[in-house]
């Protein structure tokens, strides 16, 4: 069995880098008041946007609610115990899938464009777009911490609701809701315990 030590230097990351990740870095369930720039969510995407998707359709959107009247509108379709730390976070980010993400084909696959042509089943294209946004999900998340913030990313909202709410005119259908910032007076829960590796790889 390799040390942890071992383990960290097998990785090209240094080390504190790893931590600010992965190790140290935990789901904030509360927020300071220090503000999250604009540079910082577009230095995040500019990061994320980098990572892969299939055929690179990139579906993930993003609508970003900083003020009290867009926090307003949202609140009444999250779950009753993640209201309050929504509405004091600076930074509240809903993540949704585009199902017209093909549209985009032609721009972000353009030795191929007729590729949006295999996409012309609206049904097809929702689960598509789940799969690769919930992908870039993750990656947003991370992007979040490399940016030394914390993020709170929650499933426990009326998704329909918070569709007919702010995408009644798209196609965006909602997927997880990350709440940004720096972390707040008693942030964490405690640790949860992850599962070995032997749990859950096989070696063929």
């Amino acid at each position: 069995m390799t040390t942890f030590a071992e383990q960290t230097e097998a990785l090209q990351l240094p080390a504190d880098v790893q931590n600010l990740l992965f190790r140290e870095a935990r789901t904030a369930n509360s927020f300071s008041s220090e503000p999250v720039t604009e540079e910082q969510v577009r230095a995040i995407y500019d990061l994320v946007k980098w990572a892969p998707t299939s055929m690179n359709t990139q579906p993930l959107r993003a609508l970003v609610l900083r003020t009290a009247e867009a926090k307003a509108r949202l609140l009444p379709h999250m779950a009753p115990g993640n209201r309050d730390k929504t509405e004091a976070a600076p930074l509240t980010v809903v993540l949704a899938a585009d199902v017209d993400f093909h549209e985009n084909i032609p721009q972000v696959f353009p030795h191929a464009p007729h590729v949006k042509d295999n996409f012309a089943d609206e049904q097809g294209r929702v689960e598509f777009s789940k799969l690769n946004s919930l992908l870039q999900v993750g990656y947003f998340i991370i992007g979040v911490r490399a940016a030394g913030l914390a993020a709170g990313p929650m499933t426990g909202f009326d998704a329909q609701g918070v569709d007919d709410e702010f995408f009644a005119d798209k196609k965006w259908r909602s997927l997880v809701i990350v709440n940004v910032g720096k972390p707040g007076e008693n942030p964490w829960f405690d640790r949860l315990p992850r599962l070995d590796f032997d749990q859950v790889v096989e070696t063929l």
